[in-house]
């Protein structure tokens, strides 16, 4: 069942509207001028659960000193299949990985790397890293148990170490991510991983800006964008504190840019 659609925000826009955007379907408000926008996003529909997942990080360990730029990451996971296929993936009209269900590596909140195996080899110039890794399903949607995740830091070549405050409020950019072609370009989630907050209505929030049209998230879950237009998307995203400011963080606000492509042949298309 799908979820609610959410209003955009502007400075008219009235307390009954803004609860009416969180508890039923509404019209999607361009913030600029208060006209109808085809942008809209809605909160997605439910997922199968992996309540036991467990994601075990041997390598890197926290503070850890590397003298040679190339990183390895090692884990080891318990209840969670990689490269199997969700069983609801082909029912959620997303992009979908063909190698199955995987591990978003983030470092530094750059775009992840899809891992598929439980060990990796990455290379990274002399510099602190803050490294997020959790487990996805196969069309990208992050698991959000405490178990799923690891959050690491750790320092390359002769780096000074920044020792960021890994207890505090953080958020991590995941999807959209990079080219969507055909069918992809009708249906595409909006996914971003938190630690350390829970969204509210009276306290954290995620503001979102899609193409300049902003939108207010105060519930941790993966969204569907849809009326997008063909070429470049902007996609920012903001954590907020309950009064409305943004949490101080390196990884706070992110901002990328997706493209959206006609389909070059039939088969695309029915992808």
């Amino acid at each position: 069942m799908a979820g609610a659609l959410l209003t955009a925000c502007d400075s008219g826009t009235n307390r009954d509207a803004e609860q009416a955007a969180t508890d039923t379907t509404a019209t999607s408000v361009d913030a600029g001028n208060s006209a109808q926008s085809s942008i809209q996003l809605t909160k997605g529909e439910d997922s199968p659960e992996f309540p036991d997942a467990m994601l075990e990080q041997i390598q890197p360990t926290d503070g850890q000193k590397f003298r040679s730029e190339s990183v390895t990451f090692r884990y080891n996971i318990k209840n969670f299949k990689l490269t199997e296929m969700t069983e609801d993936a082909h029912n959620k009209m997303l992009a979908n990985s063909q190698q199955g269900q995987h591990i978003h590596l983030i470092v530094n909140n750059d775009p992840y790397d899809a891992l598929y195996k439980t060990t990796h080899q990455k290379e990274l110039s002399a510099g602190h890293y803050v490294a997020l890794s959790f487990l996805s399903r196969s069309y990208h949607e992050s698991i959000k148990t405490p178990d799923a995740y690891v959050l690491r830091q750790f320092t390359v070549g002769n780096a000074e170490n920044k020792n960021v405050d890994l207890t505090q409020p953080h958020m991590f950019y995941s999807r959209p991510k990079g080219e969507y072609e055909g069918k992809d370009t009708e249906r595409i989630m909006l996914d971003f991983y938190l630690v350390n907050a829970d969204l509210q209505e009276n306290g954290h929030k995620v503001r979102a800006t899609i193409n300049g049209q902003e939108f207010m998230i105060n519930e941790w879950k993966p969204y569907y964008i849809t009326g997008l237009p063909m070429g470049e998307t902007t996609i920012q995203l903001e954590l907020l504190d309950g009064n409305g400011n943004r949490v101080e963080s390196p990884f706070n606000p992110v901002t990328r840019t997706i493209t959206l492509k006609e389909a070059s042949n039939p088969q695309a298309a029915a992808h």
